[in-house]
């Protein structure tokens, strides 16, 4: 008789996002986290781009009926406890997702937790939002998240502060708030003089708390932002609640830093491959 599989459905995700040809950032590196992180992943995709480690040289939008047609099918029948988004590129895929997120039961107020991660230029600086997109973002999106997770960059177009020290951070984290999430994560990988390493800054309105972490020495940390922004979203959906989601987010991303590689002849990526590596490097699984 065949053998019975053993497998029990796990809480599922799904990524709203773009693709990386080069599997860096984007949906590949939300697919990767997912399933490192415990969680199955789905996937809505909004853009396609021809990337590889070097830069991004080409971006297409899928048509908006797409785009929500995957998001309605995915928590139709399978069901998600959390979403997260990725690139979103113009104000139409934005006003989009938005509304087929309300319909389906996606968002702070509804039972599958929304994560806004407001991806607006690749780390190589190649722009992936239209700059009208920015307002959508506020309005749109911003107040049905239940965290937003924008790097300093980002942060200085959405809000206009220029973060250089960890007092901006605080007032950015102020800013945010205000434009209607139930919790902001201002990331603080990019600033780079920061002698406590690379600290991040939760905030839910009232109370401030800071997620300090190591800093490395590394060119490679393609696809970082997404990847934490994924672990969040998977610790949510195991059911965790929002701080603890957050450090549950924040190992993650640290081991995925210290583990990363090089790939091609630009920047490579942070690795999901510390939390997997076990069952093949055991040589009784593989001989």
């Amino acid at each position: 008789m065949p053998e019975k599989t053993v497998g029990t459905t796990p809480p599922r995700v799904i990524t709203i996002a773009g693709t990386d040809s080069g599997g860096g950032a984007g949906i590949p590196a939300d697919l990767r986290a997912f399933a490192a992180c415990g969680v199955h992943g789905c996937l809505a995709v909004c853009a396609v781009t021809v990337q590889n480690s070097v830069g991004v040289t080409g971006v297409h939008t899928i048509p908006v009926e797409t785009i929500a047609g995957q998001i309605r099918v995915v928590a139709q029948d399978i069901g998600v406890q959390a979403a997260k988004t990725g690139m979103l590129a113009t104000t139409e895929i934005i006003e989009t997702v938005a509304a087929t997120c309300d319909e389906v039961g996606i968002g702070r107020d509804h039972a599958a937790s929304l994560i806004v991660d407001p991806v607006a230029a690749s780390m190589h600086g190649d722009p992936l939002l239209a700059g009208s997109a920015l307002e959508a973002y506020r309005t749109q999106l911003f107040p049905r998240a239940t965290f937003v997770t924008p790097n300093l960059d980002e942060v200085r177009l959405l809000v206009e502060h220029d973060v250089h020290d960890r007092e901006g951070q605080y007032a950015a984290a102020k800013a945010l708030h205000a434009l209607g999430p139930r919790f902001v994560l201002v990331k603080g990988g990019h600033l780079a003089e920061d002698v406590d390493g690379c600290v991040d800054l939760l905030f839910d309105g009232t109370t401030f708390l800071e997620l300090p972490g190591p800093r490395f020495t590394t060119g490679n940390t393609h696809g970082g932002g997404d990847s934490l922004a994924a672990a969040i979203a998977s610790g949510l959906a195991r059911g965790l609640d929002p701080v603890a989601a957050v450090r549950f987010g924040k190992r993650y991303i640290v081991e995925a830093v210290r583990h990363s590689y090089p790939l091609g002849a630009g920047h490579g990526p942070v690795s999901p491959l510390w939390a997997m590596r076990r069952w093949w490097e055991d040589d009784d699984q593989v001989s």
